[in-house]
């Protein structure tokens, strides 16, 4: 909204400092201090009328140091990084942008999805909260949104390059450019190409999936890229609501994976950075450097309460919503294959619980008697049983997805 405002008084006026807000480093620049300024300094008086309204966290006895000592601590505080999220990006960002509109409409329906799971358990008095396959649904329907937009939508296209004798088959118009003593040509064009790290160039292009169904195999593509947006918003939302299991780790970590993110987008978006770092530029993606930055300012803004020892927790309100807003984001500057490395924390907490609940249920069978790897699972319990004192293993979880980001980002010029 303000991004308007400027915009035409900057058209109309020549007031100075009015040019700052063309900027996306000036915009996401605000977008972090308005997001901080609404997580820390609001989130104080959410904190207050969640007590008032007795929306406590119910803890089950597990047998953890310091576990039952939550018991009563104000739940659903998603609520707080979600508006710390959308109202910066409503005023900042670009409202006519197809990037940041897909990202609004994540944050929304993953924050439903979640808030629905917490109002079930905290005001039904339902443990189990919203059931399984209906939170299932929930991430299928945004996934099917999402990549049915990116494959559709004429305003997502990426820039390819042509060699210097120009031949291509698609029909969009070409620009001749220079690079050295070679000359080419660039072109955006509608493709399913997205980056992977240690391959041909960091890129591969879904519909080669499908090349064994021979000549014409291109229009199926969307099935596969759609199945693939699925698979990674699915497992990336689940991820970051394992991982929101101790005071501050779930938040941490999103802020680490949320700024790699915001850098991500900002080269992708940017023509002559992409160019130099000869990655996939992405038209109008940069836009979406704002919406991170204020994704990065709620998580930090609410990690001021959550950490430990927590005032208060996220919820599913929160931790739905995270795991989908970093897939989506991922997706959207066709890095989400990059997610094993980024969000390796999060790979590593789901991988704990299948590993366990797999090698239980096959040792009950094989031997009648069910055996565990871990003394318990998600992985940051099995280091409490050991234990470690939560705020230690938060610390170092947040150091392993520090190193894993600067992997992600070191991915980009390797070939």
């Amino acid at each position: 909204m303000l991004y308007y405002l400027f915009e035409y008084l900057n058209a109309h006026y020549e007031f100075p400092g009015l040019r700052l807000f063309q900027y996306i480093t000036f915009r996401t620049s605000l977008a972090i201090i308005i997001s901080l300024i609404i997580t820390t300094v609001f989130g104080r008086r959410i904190i207050n009328y969640l007590h008032k309204m007795q929306v406590g966290e119910t803890v089950r006895n597990l047998g953890l140091e310091g576990q039952m000592q939550k018991q009563g601590t104000p739940t659903m505080g998603g609520v707080m990084i979600l508006m710390g999220i959308l109202i910066p990006t409503l005023l900042l960002a670009n409202l006519t942008n197809v990037y940041v509109l897909l990202m609004i409409v994540t944050t929304v329906w993953m924050g439903a999805v979640g808030f629905v799971d917490d109002y079930i358990k905290v005001f039904k008095k339902n443990k189990e909260g919203l059931a399984g396959r209906f939170k299932i649904v929930g991430q299928v329907g945004l996934a099917l949104i999402i990549g049915w937009t990116m494959y559709f939508n004429p305003n997502i296209v990426v820039r390819q390059t042509v060699d210097e004798t120009g031949v291509s088959k698609n029909s969009a118009p070409m620009v001749l450019r220079q690079k050295g003593e070679k000359f080419y040509y660039t072109q955006d064009v509608k493709s399913t190409i997205t980056n992977i790290p240690f391959y041909k160039n960091n890129e591969f292009d879904y519909a080669k999936v499908l090349k064994f169904l021979g000549p014409g195999y291109e229009k199926y593509a969307v099935f596969v890229f759609i199945l693939f947006v699925v698979i990674i918003i699915t497992a990336v939302s689940n991820g970051a609501n394992l991982t929101d299991g101790i005071d501050g780790l779930a938040t941490g970590t999103s802020a680490i994976i949320g700024i790699t993110l915001g850098l991500l987008a900002y080269v992708s978006g940017n023509t002559v950075i992409a160019d130099y770092l000869n990655i996939l530029y992405i038209p109008n993606s940069g836009e979406l450097m704002i919406f991170a930055g204020a994704f990065v300012g709620a998580c930090v803004g609410f990690l001021w309460y959550n950490s430990y020892p927590a005032q208060v927790f996220m919820g599913d309100t929160g931790s739905l919503a995270i795991g989908g807003i970093i897939a989506a984001l991922a997706i959207m500057i066709r890095k989400e294959l990059l997610i094993p490395i980024l969000c390796g924390v999060f790979l590593i907490e789901v991988t704990s619980v299948m590993l366990q609940v797999s090698y239980f249920k096959y040792t009950k069978k094989r031997f009648g008697e069910g055996k565990r790897i871990f003394l318990m699972s998600p992985l940051h319990h099995h280091y409490q049983k050991k234990g470690y004192h939560e705020a230690k293993i938060v610390t170092r979880f947040w150091i392993v997805g520090i190193l894993l980001a600067i992997i992600t980002i070191i991915t980009l010029k390797l070939r």
